[in-house]
């Protein structure tokens, strides 16, 4: 959730470089070369949040020079696959009051984005269609609820990466299984799956809280931020609530901070966000979302999400989270910019029943390189792979992850680059290696 969820942090690593000069990528023509006539690069994007209207779409200025990036990488003799790590689409970034479907389905919305920004499609699908380079598509939380089917609709002959449950997928290469790619939402208290919340009044949804929260920032955006007429009622802790009542206080400390951050131009009480949208039927008001008491330091309730500060740990066995989270930690960290690439650490380099030594996420917007040891003392490198949207405050934007595997010889390392687009000109970003 772009806005108010998505930031991270990770330290900038130096890499191994070996004195073998055969094994040395040749960078001279551009980060798509590796020097020689074999076809084994694959390049990592995520987070392009691609929208079925312009008019408030994050990406609108970059679309054309993501068609000539792909372009690029379509002619490439060295590419061997271009992996999606989520976001690739966007049902969450739109405006409260806007109906996303327009009244049809889902369908017709993916179709609208195809159509919308036919230039980008047109050059995903040439690749595809070409047959020289596999596209891979993994779900976010911005197109979590996106089926294979419609992904399809529009990319014909994706290979999509999913795990049984609707929004989640993590993809480790036949050829390449010490590599995890995956966008890291399913880590995240506000954006991760959520098909326990909401069933009586959404059968089936899977949306989280986080969804809401986009709604609800993109119509600020929109509104360009105006002077807040209304306000959230106060919420004060329920000393005698026990560790239920503490977990919803601190959600109430989240959604009280969105709010004051991203005023809109409407009383709080107003049901103005449309849904019509996985499951959800009605039209809801802020309020609906917001925890509330009756009495001060009384009872501290919920209209929408009610119980959700107690169904986090069965959340996390359903989503597959390998470690699991603590709920507290997890509602306190949901906005923190440590805690998505932390859990690249804490999920695959520091769990014994994980032997990865690669991992990609995207969510947070800001790219990294990281490296650090696993348990067994080996070295592991963690990589963010930022956005495409226009405006990334505070950082670049259009970033691509290379990364170039190691071939058979006794020094060879495989290297992994960050690079950004930004000027239609690849421009490397920072560097790592390790030998698998």
């Amino acid at each position: 959730m772009r806005i108010v969820l998505k930031t991270c942090f990770l330290l900038l690593c130096i890499g191994l470089f070996t004195s073998c000069e055969d094994d040395k990528p040749n960078t001279v023509n551009g980060p798509f070369s590796n020097g020689s006539d074999e076809r084994n690069m694959i390049i990592v994007i995520s987070d392009l949040h691609i929208g079925a209207d312009l008019s408030y779409a994050e990406i609108n200025d970059n679309l054309k020079p993501l068609e000539d990036f792909l372009e690029q990488i379509r002619v490439s003799p060295n590419v061997k696959e271009l992996v999606i790590a989520g976001d690739l689409l966007d049902e969450w970034f739109v405006p409260a009051t806007t109906n996303t479907y327009e009244g049809k389905d889902q369908s017709d919305f993916v179709q609208r984005i195809a159509t919308v920004n036919k230039g980008v499609f047109d050059a995903f699908n040439s690749i595809i269609k070409a047959g020289k380079i596999k596209v891979t598509y993994v779900p976010g939380n911005h197109d979590l609820t996106i089926t294979p089917e419609n992904i399809a609709l529009i990319l014909p002959g994706i290979n999509q990466v999913r795990d049984p449950e609707l929004g989640l997928g993590t993809y480790s290469p036949t050829d390449f299984p010490k590599l995890a790619i995956e966008h890291g939402h399913r880590y995240n208290f506000f954006c991760a799956p959520d098909p326990i919340s909401n069933q009586d009044v959404a059968p089936g949804t899977i949306l989280p809280p986080g969804y809401f929260f986009t709604r609800i920032a993109a119509l600020s955006v929109d509104q360009n931020h105006p002077v807040p007429i209304d306000f959230p009622p106060v919420v004060t802790q329920n000393s005698s609530g026990g560790e239920s009542q503490n977990l919803l206080f601190d959600y109430w400390k989240m959604w009280n901070w969105t709010v004051s951050n991203f005023p809109i131009n409407s009383m709080l009480s107003n049901k103005n966000i449309v849904t019509n949208i996985n499951g959800f039927t009605q039209n809801y008001s802020v309020n609906d979302l917001l925890p509330y008491q009756t009495t001060p330091g009384g009872l501290i309730e919920l209209n929408l999400y009610k119980g959700i500060q107690d169904n986090w740990q069965e959340r996390q066995t359903r989503n597959g989270v390998a470690v699991s989270i603590p709920t507290a930690q997890a509602i306190e960290n949901s906005t923190n910019p440590l805690e998505t690439d932390n859990q690249a650490q804490v999920q695959y380099f520091l769990n014994p029943n994980s032997d990865k030594r690669i991992v990609v996420f995207g969510h947070s917007h800001i790219p990294k390189i990281i490296s650090s040891l696993n348990q067994q003392g080996m070295k592991c490198i963690y990589v963010n792979s930022g956005t495409w949207i226009d405006s990334n405050p505070n950082q670049t934007t259009m970033h691509f992850v290379v990364i170039t595997p190691q071939n058979s010889g006794t020094n060879s390392q495989t290297y992994i680059k960050l690079y950004n687009f930004e000027g239609e000109v690849a421009t490397e970003m920072s560097k790592d290696s390790l030998r698998l």
